[in-house]
Formats: structure tokens, C-alpha cells, sequence
């Protein structure tokens, strides 16, 4: 059951419409690693306790083990200039003498070319995806940054190399394909519920206890252990999607300790799971007329084809590859996956095409690169972590009968994607082993230095309007809100030249714009 909230790195086109031709490996997949490692290059001095820490100085102080780093899955090692090592956090921040479990972190040293100001640490989003995976893919645009900082980033809690959650097999995954997530009779919805409470199950079993200790809050603890263990005085962080959910947590937790952030494809942190999914029918539907503007299509009479098509499939999914079908729910996530940026809307063009044709293996094959399944059936376990990490936060446990009866709201929102998301309310957290923490996450942090929001009026995923909000939330004088004018999830790196000299001019000098700044282009 997928989840639309992904990071800014699945919306680089390049690697999208390149990972479909030669399929999207996942990060943690099941099989074989290379276990062979570059000798590590040494420990290195303690940095000094940090007097604003409750947790012991084996913590605090610890040092990192800096070497070589592995490859994951299908992705291969990452160049030489790249390091990993593992930080021990406790298990349960209310017994920080307690149990640890390991958080996988990765690096690479600033070029030197200006003065170093320190770490800058990135959560590319999910929740649940990997940055030890992701940084290395896309550093390049954060070349004129690494001047100055090192560039850092780690897997979360439950996360792939940090003690990641598997809730179910390669096999078990593909069979739940042929779930219908839009369930229209008695038996589909039995079906539907049942598969849900069997992948909570799942998690439970893998996981055990760390299950109740995934969630952001702690995450973001985390963040400060490893500021005080990269030997920051204060956290200089970059989060994409979820992850300005993440930076916003710990600005709240932790306001004194606020360096430079930027929050970017921002979160709403005002809305409960509900109203969450309705931002995000909402976001995605407006994604999409867009996309249908650029191509000349009347945006109602172009939604209502895509329906069309959908309701089609739904009685008789088409020949995908092999022996793999194209379902209604599949198709759904192929289209949602190349609203994530417009370079990638022509491959919604060609699926869409294809599939009216009668062929559905461009949707099946842009579904799988959203789904991170590979040639060969493997799947990366982050829509494992995500969904753990996710259930683990929201305090909300929608009813079936409570979805139902919201049904039409969801369609009047959006007719394309609505009736998915009013479902996936009750069905995302549905038979949960582990209750969960909040409504909606507090990111209040009226002590805070400015910190820099990012918002895009054409993100699908994290529509413009949480930005206004997140900063808004944060406090007055601290939340600072850039606009672009622009599409695709993530406006940093996109092609804005605006936005990224002012995130730039931010991060390397400490020039916060005027609130309310707006890029054109």
C-alpha cells in the first residue's frame, strides 16, 4: 500500500526515466552483499561533552570509526571520497543507560575550498528512506555546499542499515499486488483489511520491541547525538519531504541547538492523518491537471479518462510483463510516480498511451520504480520502514466505516486519486501492533535561530500550503518561507536558480531571505 510521501531524490528525473529502463534496485533488498571493506582510516579525537546532554559521555563523546563504505543491495559502493561508519544511540531515550541499537551513517569531507563551518546533515525523506544510499546519488548538486561542510547523512531508526524493518518477503510483497486498494465489494474490502493487518503483523515479528521506538521524535534525538559526536555546537540540516518533519521535530526538541536549517517540500505539520491524505489528493490531483494543461487536455475531461481507464482495470487488469498484470492500483502508482516532476511527464504520456492501447507494461514498470522493485523481484523494505514509522507517530486509527463514509469527500477532491486516499486512511494503520504517539507532530520552537521553508506551488506530494504553515508553527521571526513557482516535489536543485542561491546564500553565510521571498523562475 503505498504511501505518497517519497523524497526529492525519487523525483530526480534523470534517475527516474533512467531507472526504468534498466530497473530501480532497492537500497536493502534481500540477497548477497559485498562484505569486502576498505581498511578504516581511524578514529578520530572525542569531541567534548556538550553540558545541554542528559545521556552518558559513552554516547556523547563516543568515536565514530570512519572507513570504507559497503555496497547495499543492488547499488554498488560508493566512490573513495565517501566514508561510513555506525553510531550507537539508546534503544529507549528513557533509559539512556539502557539498551543501544547502531545508526548507520555516511560522509564525505568538505573540498576545503572555503572556510569549513561544519556538518551538514540530510534526511531526504520517506519516512523511511535511506540517506546512506541516497547522498552518494546525488551530491553532485550539493557540490558548492560541500565546500564548506561535510556532507552527512544516515539511515533512521528502522531504517535499512540501521536495524531496518521487514515485514514481510519479495514473495509475500508481490503476491499483496493483487490487493485491490479501492475495495468495491464486501469480499475486496475483507481482502483489503486482512492484508493490512497481516503486514502490521509482520513488522511485529521482525521487528520485536524496536517497533514502539521508531518513531520521528526519537529520530530526531538521534540527530542531536550525532551533532554532539561530529562535534557541532549547533545542527546544520537539510530535510526534503519528511524530512522537514524530522527538522521541525528537532527544532522543537532541541531550539538552542538550531544552526542553519532548511526545510524543503515541507510537510503540513497542522494536519492529522486525514487531513494529511486530503492534501495530498488534493496535491496530487492538482499535479496532474497541470500536466494535463501542458498537453493541451481539458484538465475535468482529461481527469475523467484517466478514471476511466482506472475503472477498466479494476474489472480487468491488462498484460503487464511476463506474466505480471497491470491492476487499477498499480496504475494508480505509476501515474502518481511521474507527478513527482515534470521531466518525467512524458512517461506518463507514453503509459497512459500504452495502457489505452492495451499494453500496460510502461505503468507496471513506472509503478515498480515508485515500489523500488528490481528485474529480478526484489523490493527495498522502505515502504516497510515508512509504514513503521509513520503508524508509530499518528495517534488517529481511522474505522472502515469512517473511510467509508468520508468516500465522497475524497472523490469531490480529487476523482483520480481520492477514492485511494480516503481508503488508505483506515487501511495505512489498520490492526497497528503499536499505538501511536500524536495527532499531529509539535514543531513550536519560538527560542530558534531562522529557519529557512521551502515551498513549491506545484509539489504533488507536500502541496505549497504546508510551508506557509510549517513556518508559521515554528514561530514568528523563526519559520521563513521561500517560495517557488514551480513543479515537481522539492524545489532545491530543481532548476531554479533563485531558489538555490538564496538556499545557498543561507547555508553559507547565514543570509536569511525576507519572509514571504517569491522565485519566478
Amino acid at each position: 500500500m503505498p504511501r505518497f510521501i517519497r523524497s526529492a531524490a525519487l523525483a530526480a528525473a534523470g534517475v527516474l526515466v533512467a531507472g526504468l529502463a534498466v530497473g530501480c534496485g532497492g537500497s536493502d533488498g534481500e540477497g548477497d552483499r559485498d562484505d569486502a571493506r576498505p581498511a578504516p582510516t581511524g578514529p578520530e579525537q572525542s569531541p567534548k561533552p556538550d553540558p545541554s546532554s542528559t545521556l552518558p559521555a559513552s554516547l556523547t563523546t563516543q568515536k565514530l570509526d570512519w572507513g570504507g563504505c559497503e555496497a547495499t543491495g543492488s547499488d554498488p559502493a560508493p566512490g573513495s571520497e565517501w566514508q561510513c561508519s555506525t553510531l550507537k544511540v539508546p534503544l529507549d531515550y528513557a533509559k539512556p543507560d539502557g539498551e543501544t541499537i547502531d545508526v548507520a551513517l555516511i560522509r564525505a569531507r568538505s573540498t576545503g575550498k572555503g572556510e569549513r563551518i561544519g556538518s551538514l546533515l540530510f534526511n531526504f525523506g520517506g519516512p523511511g528512506g535511506s540517506g546512506v544510499s541516497m547522498l552518494p546519488s546525488f551530491a553532485d548538486r550539493y557540490d558548492t555546499l560541500r565546500e564548506r561542510y561535510d556532507l552527512v547523512s544516515f539511515d533512521p531508526r528502522g531504517v535499512a542499515g540501521s536495524e531496518g524493518v521487514r515485514c514481510r518477503s519479495d514473495k509475500e510483497t508481490q503476491a499483496s499486488e493483487s490487493v485491490d486498494l479501492t475495495p468495491d465489494t464486501p469480499a475486496e474490502e475483507a481482502a483489503y483489511f486482512k492484508d493490512a493487518a497481516d503486514f502490521g503483523a509482520g513488522c511485529a515479528r521482525d521487528a520485536g520491541k524496536l517497533l514502539g521506538h521508531v518513531s520521528t521524535v526519537e529520530a530526531a534525538q538521534d540527530m542531536n547525538v550525532m551533532r554532539q559526536v561530529l562535534g557541532d555546537e549547533k545542527l546544520h540540516y537539510m530535510g526534503i519531504s519528511y524530512g522537514t518533519e524530522l527538522g521541525g521535530t528537532y527544532a522543537h526538541l532541541f531550539p538552542k541547538k538550531v544552526g542553519r536549517l532548511t526545510l524543503d517540500a515541507v510537510v503540513d505539520p497542522s494536519a492529522d492523518s486525514v487531513g494529511h491524505a486530503k492534501n495530498q489528493a488534493r496535491g496530487f490531483q492538482r499535479a496532474l491537471e497541470n500536466y494535463l494543461k501542458s498537453s493541451g487536455q481539458d484538465p475535468k475531461a482529461g481527469s475523467q479518462k484517466i478514471v476511466r481507464l482506472l475503472k477498466r482495470l479494476d474489472a480487468k487488469p491488462l498484460p503487464g510483463s511476463g506474466d505480471r498484470k497491470l491492476t487499477q492500483s498499480l496504475a494508480l502508482t505509476g501515474i502518481t510516480v511521474t507527478l513527482y516532476s515534470k521531466q518525467s511527464w512524458p512517461a506518463l504520456t507514453r503509459g497512459l498511451e500504452q495502457a489505452e492501447k492495451g499494453d500496460g507494461s510502461a505503468l507496471l514498470q513506472l509503478a515498480d520504480a515508485y515500489n523500488e522493485r528490481d528485474p529480478s523481484g526484489r523490493y527495498s523494505t522502505q515502504s516497510h520502514s515508512q509504514r513503521s514509522i509513520s503508524c508509530r507517530d499518528a495517534k488517529a486509527r481511522t474505522t472502515p466505516a469512517q473511510a467509508k463514509q468520508q468516500l465522497g469527500e475524497f472523490r469531490e477532491i480529487s476523482p483520480v486519486f481520492g477514492e485511494f486516499m480516503g481508503w488508505d486512511t483506515a487501511g495505512w494503520c489498520h490492526s497497528w501492533p503499536v499505538a501511536g504517539l500524536h495527532d499531529s507532530p509539535d514543531v513550536s520552537a519560538p527560542d530558534a535561530a531562522p529557519i529557512l521553508v521551502v515551498g513549491n506551488t506545484g509539489d504533488p506530494a507536500t502541496p505549497y500550503e504546508g510551508a506557509r504553515k510549517m513556518a508559521d508553527e515554528l514561530g514568528k521571526g523563526v519559520g521563513v518561507e521561500l517560495t517557488w513557482k514551480g513543479e515537481g516535489h522539492g524545489a532545491y536543485g530543481s532548476g531554479s536558480g533563485c531558489v538555490d542561491d538564496t538556499v545557498n546564500a543561507y547555508l553559507l553565510d547565514g543570509k536569511a531571505p525576507k519572509d514571504g521571498t517569491v522565485c519566478e523562475t
